[in-house]
């Protein structure tokens, strides 16, 4: 492996790099990718644009591959490839019966039918799934990770319809995207197709990144883009902010609190009745 070194050792200006870097990294509750990490490190000064980020990918490889200090392969995020898993089961019916006996996940309680509205999270930047499945829970959330495909978009259109018909509730899509020409251009365009594929209305609201939000929030220039601004550059609160604000205004947090507590006395009663089950 090009990267295996038993003797490997970064110099001081890259432990200090690297300190500053997992730092960030355990800063957040979720996995950080290698680009959000690249925009923390900009900000800090440790690296000055685009032309760093080789650099940057080269060091981390190499630490990551040679378990330096804290840093592991998997301490920072894939945020391309997720792996789709068989649907493994058990090895006999007596193993079946035990899980069930076992089972500690309580399934959920649909909260969609309790409020006032029926939210969706739709965002460009795919590689921060990771963050906006942390703050939005209880939310279908749609990476598009730049232009969507027509089946892609189509099949939007017809879930859209389908949770319509069965919430009877407004739809409201809230959505977070790059504010540079295609962050513009990409909502615009796939909205207009759905919304001509869909039969249920739908109101559109782009939460960010808008107009004054590279000042308000602090958001560095796009290293690759001077001019324009990337999701991925902003810093985990003010991203936190901006995703928890939006969400606080349609769906109410308290609903699925009570429904988790409802969910859960009800499994505990279940648990207690499949004691005794026996094939």
């Amino acid at each position: 492996m090009a990267y295996k070194n038993d003797d490997y050792s970064p110099n001081a200006k890259s432990r200090a790099l690297l300190e500053r870097a997992w730092q960030h990294v355990s800063s957040i509750p979720y996995r950080a990718t290698s680009r959000w990490l690249f925009y923390r490190l900009l900000q800090d000064g440790f690296y000055k644009g685009k032309d760093d980020n080789k650099k940057f990918i080269s060091l981390m490889s190499r630490v990551r591959h040679n378990n330096y200090g804290p840093w592991r392969p998997d301490s920072l995020s894939d945020d391309t490839r997720h792996p789709i898993p068989h649907p493994a089961g058990y090895e006999d019916v007596e193993d079946w019966a035990e899980s069930l006996r076992q089972e500690t996940r309580i399934p959920p309680l649909d909260h969609w039918y309790y409020q006032d509205f029926y939210v969706e999270v739709w965002y460009e930047a795919e590689a921060m799934t990771p963050q906006f499945e942390y703050y939005c829970g209880g939310v279908t959330l749609r990476p598009f990770k730049g232009m969507p495909s027509i089946d892609y978009k189509f099949k939007i259109a017809k879930e859209l319809e389908g949770y319509a018909e069965q919430y009877k509730l407004p739809i409201m899509i809230l959505y977070f995207g790059d504010y540079d020409k295609a962050g513009l251009f990409i909502p615009e365009t796939s909205v207009k197709d759905i919304r001509g594929w869909c039969g249920a209305e739908f109101e559109f609201i782009r939460r960010g990144l808008n107009e004054g939000d590279s000042e308000r929030l602090g958001i560095p220039e796009n290293f690759e883009h001077p001019g324009s601004y990337q999701w991925e550059a902003l810093p985990d609160e003010a991203a936190r902010q901006l995703i928890v604000s939006s969400l606080q205004k349609y769906v109410d947090q308290s609903i699925i609190e009570d429904l988790k507590l409802e969910a859960q006395g009800a499994g505990a009663k279940l648990k207690e009745a499949l004691k005794n089950f026996a094939l």
